[in-house]
């Protein structure tokens, strides 16, 4: 493996590294509110709206059966529930609760702070080159929506 000048890595393992940084701090977050990671992205993306079980697996990119067992967790601790879709009577669709919005918004408020806190060390405009590089990153690779953006006024819909 070709050595690196110090104090400079390559983009690959600059987001290799930066991945494992966030999932840390998420994982931490998490379990200071009771929850696994898993269920703290639940939480997360059904701050948006309530999702049907196939596109909150593809959102989530889970599994049927592990989405199951992660939603049937989730329910039991009294955070979200199924509710019948109202255009496909077979189908439900998974929604927080009230206790679970409140724990959801708790959670996010705390999650982006320590995450913003990450980047405490760079200017301003570093931070907005940061958001951009990674933004089109993400949109090029056309990552669905698991986080809505810190800083309010993203309209969040919790059914009850």
């Amino acid at each position: 493996m070709a050595k690196q000048d110090e104090g400079q890595i390559g983009v690959v393992a600059a987001l290799v590294r930066s991945t494992f940084l966030v999932n840390a701090v998420y994982a931490e977050s998490a379990r200071e509110y009771g929850l696994t990671s898993q269920q703290g992205q639940l939480l997360c993306v059904l701050m948006a709206r309530s999702y049907g079980m196939s596109d909150l697996g593809a959102v989530l990119g889970l599994a049927k059966s592990s989405l199951t067992g992660l939603v049937d967790r989730t329910e039991r601790n009294g955070l979200v529930q199924r509710r019948p879709d109202p255009q496909d009577s077979r189908a439900v669709r998974i929604a927080l609760t009230r206790k679970g919005s409140k724990v959801a918004e708790e959670f996010y408020v705390e999650t982006c702070r320590r995450v913003e806190n990450l980047m405490a060390g760079l200017s301003g405009a570093d931070r907005d080159t940061l958001a951009g590089l990674l933004g089109s990153v993400v949109e090029d690779n056309k990552v669905p929506v698991v986080f809505l953006e810190s800083g309010g006024g993203a309209g969040l819909e919790h059914e009850r």
